[in-house]
């Protein structure tokens, strides 16, 4: 779906990385004692470092202190605020919603709507895209975006696939309505046929965590150790649709906007593996000087955050 939403402004953003850090090269264990191994994934791959949420604390926790760091330094009034989306798919509870939780303690107005998206490496854009409806069809002013996870405590820290991948952190982003000129394109889509690819199979009403044997670790062919409450993740699906599909998306919003590569100063993708980045700005035409990729090896794939 393409979509053009005007008079939109971003006034701010601030992030809240977990306090913790932890390093790929400390857990050599994991790869057998293989160091070269190691080097290899970094090299490749991009991971060094992640940040991980120090214990008890949650995305609503790293949201909120982005939000409030964000509020006052735009010395903005939380209760001016029409309406907060929060992304994540590591929420506090089921019910009720981190938006609402985070309505309540930021002290935003009773007249303020408050709602949850459920999504991940496409989280912060659709949480964009619903924002600027808001703004400009839905008779909100202001509205805060947060994108939070912590999707380290999803991962088995045995399952080489995926715990060397994944950090914490929350973000906060004040989108607004504005009389100026400004067009934002989006293209949107899903593919609901490659749904297990990145899944966490129990924890929800198909599956609950009842009982022991949602938490009975499982071996795979490969060693990697997890069970049924774990993140897992099929990396060649994954790998082939980052290949496949991103730059397509890129292309119709650079085709609707009327750029090419050399009006844009960066194209700044989802920080999930730096081979995915490089080649999709490769594709694109983009230098590698316009495709940053620096985060990733500071704090790991943050999900909806990054």
């Amino acid at each position: 779906m393409l979509s053009s939403i005007p008079h939109l402004r971003l006034a701010g953003l601030e992030v809240e990385f977990g306090s913790e850090t932890r390093s790929l090269r400390d857990e050599v264990a994991l790869y057998g004692g293989d160091a070269g191994q190691v080097d290899r994934i970094a090299r490749t791959v991009g991971l060094e470092k992640r940040s991980i949420a120090a214990p008890g604390v949650t995305a609503l926790d790293l949201c909120e202190k982005a939000a409030r760091r964000l509020l006052a330094k735009l010395d903005v009034d939380a209760s001016s605020i029409d309406a907060i989306v929060f992304v994540t798919q590591t929420p506090d509870h089921s019910q009720p919603a981190n938006a609402n939780l985070l309505h309540g303690r930021l002290g935003m107005s009773k007249a303020a709507i408050a709602f949850d998206l459920s999504q991940g490496c496409s989280g912060f854009i659709y949480g964009l895209h619903y924002a600027g409806i808001l703004c400009a069809h839905g008779g909100a002013a202001r509205v805060l975006l947060c994108c939070g996870d912590t999707l380290s405590r999803l991962v088995n820290p045995r399952d080489r696939s995926v715990a060397p991948l994944f950090g914490d952190a929350g973000s906060a982003v004040l989108i607004e309505r504005t009389g100026e000129k400004t067009v934002w394109h989006f293209a949107l889509g899903s593919d609901g046929s490659g749904a297990q690819a990145i899944s966490v199979p129990a924890g929800g009403a198909r599956q609950p965590l009842v009982g022991g044997a949602t938490l009975v670790d499982i071996t795979d062919e490969e060693g990697n150790v997890r069970n049924a409450s774990n993140l897992t993740m099929n990396g060649p699906e994954v790998f082939n649709f980052s290949l496949r599909e991103p730059a397509g998306a890129v292309s119709q919003v650079m085709a609707a906007a009327g750029w090419d590569v050399s009006a844009c100063d960066a194209l700044v993708l989802h920080q999930a593996n730096r081979f995915i980045v490089q080649t999709i700005g490769k594709r694109l035409g983009f230098p590698e000087s316009k495709v940053p990729i620096a985060s990733l090896a500071k704090h790991g794939n943050l999900s909806s955050a990054s």
